[in-house]
């Protein structure tokens, strides 16, 4: 909210002295975040004057049309003549009034104006657009016309009030009453505790029987519409300077008197009009919901097609507006426009002030993706009780500055309410802030913003209208507060019970970060919001369990709105991303919840405010929510190792993904097997499934490998990109975080190789389980150094694998015998399981 200084002063009567910066400080110590104080005009220096252009001279034989004129400009020249100027905008013609910046002035951004030949003539100045003087857009693109009555010579800076500074205000969503110049003012009177002349304090007539006839079906969404009427507007009648200036500093664009008049009742009181053209309203103007289907084109001239939750304005042709976001254009205020021949401005009007829903208002805005000023101001909160004082406003500026007649009907359809009361304990703030304000103290500070309050210990607090965000008694005592000074609250610091650390999961999540880090991985967070679509762009299966997914009532983007199943899709994004913007050796993690739904759907209960939920509250929540294991993924593209003088190098691939797996468990202390798999989105060649045994019974735990093609095409992800993912809570289920020392055996080793030719579908795990287990006791570790394919050699389908084996005792030194009686035992066992042959 842009809020000029020139007209806060209109209605708080600050010191002279007091500067934007000044107000700034005190604003945002009540609690209010202005952002920046504009200084419009800071170095634009005189003289710049009103002129009358006396003679134009078109110059040929350029490019662009020039023009030679001659401007009057009285004695501000100090001679009294005509002044020259060369000008290339064609939008004024003799006799016009204009701005004229001469010799010795300087424009905004430090631009001089001196005399200077162009075009084959000496321009002694230069005739000014809204743009060179830093007003903003007035929507003519060209030179500024002024009133004929302008008079010449008058000093421009003065009439356009080009001089002011300018607070923007950051405005949060529970303030809606700051979204007018009325409530800015509010809070810098109380901030400097002076007395507001409130702008909405008008004389209103009372409802007749004589007003446009309107009809209300939906009181829900609309609880108040006033309606006015206006009739002879001139159809020459033009917004003052005034009024253009002040919407053109606040940021709003002037359009035509009818309009800007009704912008400018919206940012002075906060209060979003519409005005219809009279001969466009086709009988009674109705508020309701629209039917399914209907179609309504607004005033940016999109056609649009209404939902059933849509609150629409109608006649009896069907809708003329959305409520509270935009018009319609069948109703359109028309402008006098001389070069348009038989096009009819708008000489009578109904003015239309009414008091939407403010969840209906937003949920139409983000539904249509239309966001205008009276959205902003309806989904945020407008005061109900402003409508009829706007309306009136709005047609005494009418009258005033169109000419106009105001009909003595005046409309005003209202659903009953009574006004919000809270209770509140005197101390209550003290409690909150840790401090002794007193009761004294609280009232007088919710009597300052508006409320009425009675009671002693024990007060009754009754809010104000335009306050819909005070709903319990803590947004009370953040009032007092806030008004009270936050920078007046004492720092104190918690003091956290001793002997208490982190958790031995938190401790087991630490290092699993930590080990993937030192491994080479960059750790990257998500948000945990997926489309369902991503399931098929990772090829799953239709009856996949990863599809059931917890779905959110308002997601943050309508094209995510279900929670995720699995890490990949936010990881793989990322690694796309990245990828996109030239990082092509990339390695990323991450660990967080995934969120599977329950069998049987539950609604969760309201907890108690007032005291601490019971255990089985607490109970009945948890078994409302959704499971929620935490899950570790990594993704990889690109190089694994770079190439330098130390080597070629190597691309990352599936054995990487299938080792940060393996790096997993052995944080977690837990066994892992990996054994050839299929599944989802990994290549269905180079897939290994990741197993650990849970309470006796083998269980997947995850899948690590290359990705498939189809994916990667799908997704957009580089080439030969792997994945991995693992189950962390059952990791650490079946871990043993009990740190191990290790056994370090004065006796020596004996190892022993052994080649083994298998069919080529066997899984080498098979065969490693098979010699380990017929090994025995004596076996120390056992390690896979080659894999060998030769159909000549070896016969075809068939591979060899050869493995070393170390063989260790703990109380002595193992004999040749004892060894290769522990390995042919290893190979018997695996040839009875697997058919393999020892190697020649």
């Amino acid at each position: 909210m842009r809020v000029p200084l020139s007209w806060l002063r209109e209605y708080v009567d600050l010191p002279a002295t007091e500067t934007g910066r000044d107000v700034q400080a005190k604003l945002i110590s009540a609690g209010l975040e202005v952002e920046t104080v504009e200084h419009l005009g800071a170095d634009l220096k005189g003289p710049l004057v009103v002129g009358q252009v006396l003679t134009i001279e078109e110059l040929e034989g350029f490019k662009k049309p020039i023009r030679f004129c001659t401007v009057d400009v009285g004695q501000a020249n100090g001679t009294g003549e005509p002044q020259e100027i060369v000008c290339g905008a064609r939008n004024f013609s003799v006799g016009d009034k204009v701005v004229v910046v001469l010799p010795g002035a300087t424009l905004p951004g430090g631009f001089s104006i001196s005399a200077r030949k162009t075009y084959g003539k000496v321009s002694h100045g230069m005739i000014c657009s809204s743009g060179e003087l830093g007003m903003g857009d007035d929507g003519t693109h060209g030179i500024i016309v002024l009133p004929p009555e302008t008079e010449v010579g008058k000093d421009a800076v003065e009439l356009l009030e080009l001089v002011d500074e300018v607070l923007d205000i950051a405005v949060t969503a529970n303030r809606g009453d700051c979204l007018s110049i009325r409530g800015v003012a509010r809070e810098t009177a109380i901030a400097y505790g002076l007395p507001l002349r409130d702008p909405a304090l008008l004389d209103v007539p009372g409802p007749n029987a004589f007003g446009y006839p309107v009809k209300v079906s939906d009181p829900a969404g609309c609880d108040r519409f006033t309606a006015r009427t206006v009739t002879g507007l001139s159809p020459e009648a033009r917004s003052p300077i005034w009024l253009q200036r002040r919407l053109q500093k606040v940021g709003m664009r002037p359009i035509s008197l009818a309009v800007d008049v009704t912008n400018y009742v919206m940012m002075e009181l906060g209060q979003p009009l519409h005005a219809y053209d009279r001969h466009q309203v086709q009988g009674t103007i109705g508020v309701r919901r629209a039917q399914e289907g209907e179609k309504i084109v607004t005033l940016d001239g999109v056609e649009r097609k209404l939902h059933a939750e849509d609150l629409v304005i109608t006649d009896d042709r069907g809708p003329i507006g959305l409520a509270g976001v935009m018009g319609g254009a069948d109703t359109e205020i028309a402008d006098h426009d001389p070069a348009e021949e038989g096009a009819a401005a708008t000489t009578d009007v109904i003015i239309e002030a009414a008091h939407f829903d403010q969840v209906s208002v937003a949920r139409t805005a983000r539904r249509h993706k239309l966001s205008s000023e009276a959205s902003r101001r309806f989904e945020r909160g407008v005061d109900p009780q402003a409508a009829s004082a706007a309306a009136q406003r709005t047609v005494d500026l009418l009258v005033l500055l169109a000419g106009g007649t105001a009909e003595a009907g005046v409309t005003e359809v209202i659903a009953p309410s009574a006004p919000h009361t809270i209770t509140l304990a005197a101390d209550h703030p003290d409690k909150v802030a840790g401090v002794t304000y007193g009761r004294e103290t609280v009232v007088r500070r919710l009597q300052e913003v508006g409320c009425d309050v009675y009671g002693q210990d024990e007060l009754i607090v009754t809010v104000p209208s335009w306050r819909p965000d005070l709903t319990d008694p803590n947004d009370l005592a953040e009032e007092v507060i806030r008004l009270e000074g936050y920078e007046n609250l004492p720092s104190t610091l918690p003091r956290p019970p001793a002997g208490r650390g982190l958790t031995c999961r938190q401790r087991l999540h630490r290092r699993i970060g930590r080990a993937l880090a030192g491994a080479g991985y960059v750790e990257a967070l998500n948000y945990p919001f997926v489309s369902e679509q991503v399931f098929d762009q990772l090829g799953l299966e239709a009856d996949d369990p990863a599809r059931r997914v917890v779905k959110l009532v308002n997601p943050l983007s309508d094209e995510e709105p279900a929670l995720r199943t699995s890490l990949l899709p936010g990881l793989l994004a990322a690694l796309r991303r990245n990828d996109g913007r030239g990082s092509h050796d990339l390695a990323l993690f991450e660990t967080g919840l995934v969120f599977q739904p329950r069998d049987a759907a539950r609604v969760a209960a309201n907890l108690p405010v007032d005291r601490r939920p019971s255990p089985d509250d607490i109970a009945a929540l948890n078994a409302a929510l959704p499971d929620q294991p935490r899950h570790v993924a990594v993704v990889l593209a690109g190089a694994r190792e770079q190439a330098g003088w130390w080597g070629k190098g190597r691309p990352a691939d599936w054995a990487d993904a299938v080792e940060a797996a393996r790096t997993v468990a052995r944080e977690a202390g837990a066994e892992l097997g990996i054994r050839k798999g299929q599944y989802g989105p990994w290549h269905p060649g180079r897939c290994a499934e990741l197993t650990v045994t849970v309470d006796g019974a083998e269980r997947v735990v995850g899948h690590a490998g290359e990705l498939h093609p189809r994916v990667l095409k799908t997704l957009g992800l580089p080439a030969r990109a792997c994945a991995m993912e693992l189950d962390l809570d059952v990791l650490e289920r079946v871990g043993d975080t009990v740190p191990q020392a290790p056994s370090i055996s004065t006796f020596p080793v004996a190892t022993q190789d052994v080649a083994l030719v298998v069919d080529a579908y066997v899984p080498a795990s098979d065969v490693e389980a098979a010699l380990r287990e017929g090994a025995g006791e004596l076996l120390e570790s056992i390690r896979l150094f080659d894999v060998y394919e030769n159909a000549e050699q070896l016969g075809e389908g068939r591979k060899s694998l050869a493995y070393a084996l170390r063989f260790r005792a703990d109380d002595r030194t193992l004999t040749v015998d004892e060894a290769s009686a522990a390995r042919e035992a290893a190979v018997s066992l695996a040839t009875d399981r697997t058919g393999a042959v020892l190697r020649g």
